[in-house]
């Protein structure tokens, strides 16, 4: 079986791995999302990273867990990944897609691919899988993710594992974001729970950042790159909260450390009365 890309794990620190989501660019850089605009958020998310991890390749890999574009448009993933390599162009990158994406304009010269990805960071595999539904904001595991992933973890089951997928597959607390949740996620945890080595899933969509524990399993969801929705509301409600990122620090005894960084010194005029987007 294709096991994807393998990063070699870079020397003198602990494994890194950063994780953005939700960057909902537009084909044009004048794209705004309830006040903010994506392609100047996503610009200062990523040069508070580079101010606060400087060096060649601060991490060893990127993952940007769907909904990169909010047009699904070819333009806007050519700048999505031109301007993540402008300021991290020695870190790979991979991604998946989200609700607001096309895959097949994903699928743009140089980009990585959207779909069926694994990727091997050191001792670690990072599985990729794609909830998107087309046409509908909810998520779903299709039959053939299930398959693949159900294959990928008989195999190498001694290797510390992390799923990421866009949808959440648990509820976050929050009524008008639970709706949407991956619809068979009682199938995907029947699939993974036998497996100890998957230590953590994380995923994007709910625009906040999220974690609680299932058994051993370590479950997080992470801020948008741009706007940011309420927490614990069952309502649509925005919140006043800065764009963020999230950095993981894999230890090859399969222990993780994780912490959510935001962009500071910087105002947005952010529509906190908005009724939906």
């Amino acid at each position: 079986m294709d096991f994807g890309a393998n990063v070699a794990r870079l020397p003198d620190r602990p494994l890194r791995l950063l994780q953005i989501t939700d960057s909902h660019l537009g084909s044009d850089s004048d794209e705004v999302l309830l006040g903010i605009n994506t392609e100047q958020s996503l610009r200062d998310v990523l040069a508070e990273i580079v101010s606060k991890h400087p060096g060649p390749a601060p991490f060893d890999l990127v993952v940007a867990t769907g909904d990169i574009s909010n047009d699904g448009k070819r333009p806007s993933y050519q700048r999505f990944v031109d301007i993540v390599r402008e300021y991290l162009p020695a870190v790979p990158l991979a991604w998946l897609d989200g609700n607001h994406d096309d895959p097949a304009d994903m699928r743009i010269t140089g980009a990585p691919q959207p779909l069926s990805q694994i990727v091997g960071i050191g001792e670690w595999r990072i599985i990729l899988l794609s909830s998107r539904v087309p046409f509908e904001e909810r998520g779903e595991l299709p039959e053939s993710e299930l398959i693949r992933l159900e294959k990928l973890l008989t195999i190498r089951p001694e290797s510390p594992t992390i799923v990421m997928m866009h949808h959440q597959p648990v509820p976050v607390g929050s009524a008008w974001l639970d709706q949407y949740k991956v619809a068979n996620s009682q199938k995907f945890f029947e699939i993974i729970d036998p497996h100890p080595n998957v230590k953590a899933v994380v995923w994007g969509h709910v625009h906040q950042e999220f974690y609680m524990r299932k058994g051993e399993l370590q479950l997080f969801a992470t801020p948008s790159t741009c706007v940011q929705f309420k927490p614990w509301h069952d309502d649509f409600t925005v919140d006043d909260a800065m764009p963020g990122y999230r950095i993981f620090e894999l230890g090859s005894d399969g222990r993780i450390d994780t912490r959510v960084s935001r962009v500071e010194g910087v105002e947005y005029a952010i529509y906190l009365t908005s009724g939906g987007y």
